[in-house]
């Protein structure tokens, strides 16, 4: 009976995740580190469909992480810079995850709205039976 609020729950679970990936992005886009260290690694949430049946809906399978290399660019004022001026910093896309924050937002509102609706249904399922 309460498959379709369990379906965009897990949705709803997926998308919160994701959201917080992406936000995750932007906030540390612009550290800085050494050449000779890893850069911020950014974080893309890989989502699965659950198998038909039971429990159906989706699911976080894992992450992907971005490039540990990042990008070197001239910095040569930074405290962080080496002996050419360089530093390391994240290989993130400031437009890439502002379409991603847009497509997760506009994803949960979604499963958002049909749990609403299947509420709403069973409410009034609810209210036939008096």
């Amino acid at each position: 009976m309460f498959d379709a609020m369990n379906v965009s729950n897990s949705g709803l679970t997926v998308n919160r995740k994701w959201l917080d990936a992406v936000s995750d992005n932007i906030a540390n886009m612009n550290n800085v580190s050494r050449t000779d260290e890893a850069a911020f690694q950014a974080r893309y949430v890989v989502a699965k469909a659950a198998d038909y049946g039971k429990p159906a809906g989706t699911y976080v399978a894992g992450n992907v992480w971005g490039n540990p290399q990042g990008r070197v660019v001239d910095m040569p004022d930074h405290p962080l810079a080496d002996a050419r001026g360089q530093v390391r910093v994240p290989d993130i896309n400031l437009s890439d995850q502002m379409a991603q924050l847009m497509q997760a937002q506009r994803a949960y509102q979604a499963n958002l709205a049909a749990v609403e609706r299947t509420k709403a249904t069973y409410e009034a399922a609810i209210g036939i039976g008096r």
